[in-house]
């Protein structure tokens, strides 16, 4: 693709960057050449509006290792061994690692994420496709995932976590603020939460459920310990803990907000080692005594 003075006018650059385009390219560039050359000049942002305004390349790249201040590559890249990048790291592409991915600032893939090892970004993660990582995730700010998350141990986020398609992990999750899934959120271990959460299908963890703010499932919320909230608990069909459910001071606890009042006995009961406190829809089944 050849990028033209009058091509990237038509595109509103800033001032300053539009300058620096007309003192280093005399000619038409090609796209990733000039990718490139901002990103050297230290012109990231640049290098990202640019990416912005015309989008990935189908190339393919694979190389043995990534070792860099930043990198900003229209395609896709698949890297044999670590990445290491200090700022940030823009993939238009597909990014595939077969060990671990560290970023000092931001990561942003615009197709699928795959790493063998850990990820670790300093700053946010953004992906439009599917995020595998078969370690750990560990994302200091914000995680924005388009498609399906899979992570083989613990997710870590510092803010907002949204996830955009089937959310699975094999260990503990640990969110700062608020965590939105669009489809079913599985965790194997714990799910501790600093802000809201919300599924537009179900949740299923195995260990504990700690909220601080409101709790809230389209379908069902299930845990194998306790259910935690700081504000209210609400399910559109059935809600079970292996020991209590509780909701914070002056909120209540509902179940079966989306399943007719009739048939709560089978689609919308509420299980747990005792009733809960302000339980007000639902149908409550007693633990069986001996």
């Amino acid at each position: 693709m050849d990028i033209s003075r009058q091509f990237v006018r038509q595109k509103n650059p800033c001032a300053d960057g539009f300058r620096w385009f007309m003192r280093n390219f005399q000619e038409a560039s090609d796209y990733q050449p000039l990718l490139d050359a901002l990103v050297a000049a230290g012109r990231v942002s640049d290098a990202c509006w640019l990416m912005d305004q015309f989008g990935p390349t189908k190339t393919v790249l694979e190389v043995d290792a990534l070792e860099a201040d930043a990198v900003v590559f229209a395609g896709s890249l698949h890297v044999r061994g670590q990445i290491d990048v200090d700022t940030v790291l823009r993939i238009g592409g597909h990014l595939r690692a077969e060990s671990g991915i560290r970023v000092g600032r931001s990561l942003q893939v615009g197709e699928d994420l795959w790493a063998a090892g850990n990820i670790r970004s300093m700053g946010c993660l953004e992906v439009d496709g599917d995020v595998r990582v078969d370690w750990n995730l560990l994302v200091e700010e914000r995680l924005d995932c388009g498609g399906d998350l899979r992570v083989g141990r613990d997710v870590e986020v510092g803010t907002d976590c949204k996830i955009g398609g089937q959310s699975t992990v094999g260990g503990d999750v640990a969110v700062g603020a608020a965590l939105k899934c669009l489809s079913n959120l599985r965790v194997r271990g714990a799910l501790k939460v600093g802000g809201s959460v919300w599924s537009a299908q179900g949740i299923d963890v195995s260990q504990g459920i700690d909220v601080r703010d409101h709790l809230e499932a389209c379908w069902g919320i299930v845990s194998g310990k306790s259910i935690v909230s700081g504000g209210a608990i609400k399910t559109g069909e059935s809600l079970a803990a292996e020991e209590i459910i509780q909701a914070g001071e002056g909120y209540g606890i509902y179940a079966g907000l989306n399943v007719p009042v009739e048939v709560w006995e089978a689609s919308a009961w509420v299980r747990a080692r005792e009733r809960p406190n302000r339980l007000f829809s639902g149908h409550w089944h007693a633990p069986v005594t001996s």
